[in-house]
């Protein structure tokens, strides 16, 4: 073979080499161009500046670990404020007239996700926008209220976190035992028209009569009755007091903290946030941890998922919080049991 056919020989390529050989220069070609499409597409997506309304029926300083605990949500899941996300806040101050003016100021605002809590901010929320997606950290009865079709298929444009506060009512009651061990009557505070209320009494009487324990019902409707009701207590011997939560008891704390101090009544409720505010003990849903797994919703929604689609979750975290201060000043000294391994101090706690 001479040196012109063997250079012919090794450099000669069939059809097919020959469709493979254009196939990867092409690639080679186009690889740069994904790879700076790639990269514009994170910019476009790190330079996304999204809205979230956060809509409380609180005051700022009774909402504060709760938004710190959402924040801390979202920077982990890359979210920080300033960067990519602005915080629009609306506070009602305790006041139910100003929820709806509040949630349409966010849907002026064209906040891309509403944060609320409580069922008459959710309700304000959800009236306000059937588009704008609202998820919600604190919801006693979503399905019963009619906040949303199912736990499972929440429907609409609202979906979030239960509290799961009803199947606590017999917990409370425990716990009240525990903490007055001699404890006879009970006064269970609940507010009328309310989801189940009617049922949920009377599941309440089944648990207390298991513990030995008479339960006189207090249906309240308005602050007129609260007084009311009140005195009722005082009268029938009530020796504490259980609390149904609901935005008008909330609303009424400082009324309900008076009574309570005044007549040495220890009194027990479902959420963290009475305790902070001047309650004696709470046992219920982490409200904290609540907020923190809101974050992971708005991430969701913001990536595309629709509420409708994002059942709602039930509570994974429960804790029981106690005021030593409030302790002290009813006289009332908590046993040591009911510390381990299941509570924390409120930052109220005995000095």
């Amino acid at each position: 073979m001479t040196a012109s056919s063997a250079h012919s020989a090794v450099t000669s390529k069939t059809p097919e080499e020959k469709r493979l050989a254009r196939r990867v220069v092409v690639f080679i070609c186009l690889l740069p161009t994904l790879l700076l499409r790639g990269v514009s597409v994170e910019a476009q997506q790190a330079s996304k500046l999204y809205r979230i309304g956060i809509l409380e029926l609180a005051s700022p300083s009774a909402s504060i670990d709760g938004h710190n605990a959402l924040r801390g949500g979202l920077h982990e899941l890359g979210y920080t404020e300033g960067k990519n996300l602005i915080l629009e806040y609306r506070y009602a101050g305790g006041k139910l007239e100003l929820l709806p003016e509040l949630a349409a100021e966010l849907v002026n605002a064209k906040v891309d996700v509403i944060i609320t809590r409580s069922t008459a901010a959710i309700r304000a929320a959800k009236n306000a926008s059937t588009i704008i997606p609202v998820v919600f950290t604190a919801a006693g009865a979503p399905v019963e209220d009619g906040l949303v079709e199912s736990l499972a298929r929440p429907g609409g444009n609202v979906t979030g976190l239960a509290l799961l506060s009803a199947d606590l009512d017999g917990k409370k009651l425990e716990l009240l035992k525990e903490v007055v061990p001699k404890l006879a009557r009970v006064g269970f505070v609940w507010t009328t028209g309310s989801a189940r209320a009617d049922l949920r009494v009377r599941e309440v009487e089944a648990v207390a009569k298991s513990l030995g324990l008479q339960l006189q019902s207090l249906g309240v409707t308005g602050s007129g009755d609260l007084t009311k009701e009140f005195e009722a207590a005082k009268t029938g011997g009530a020796q504490a007091l259980n609390f149904v939560p609901s935005p008008f008891l909330f609303t009424n704390r400082s009324l309900i903290f008076a009574f309570a101090t005044k007549n040495r009544l220890p009194a027990i409720y479902s959420t963290s946030d009475f305790v902070e505010a001047g309650g004696l003990m709470s046992y219920g849903a982490d409200l904290l941890d609540n907020w923190r797994r809101a974050a992971v919703y708005v991430d969701k929604i913001l990536k595309g998922a629709k509420p409708a689609d994002l059942p709602v979750e039930q509570p994974t975290k429960f804790e029981l919080v106690i005021n030593l201060k409030t302790a002290k000043q009813i006289g009332l000294t908590i046993p040591p049991m009911c510390w381990r391994g299941r509570t924390r101090s409120s930052n109220d706690s005995a000095e």
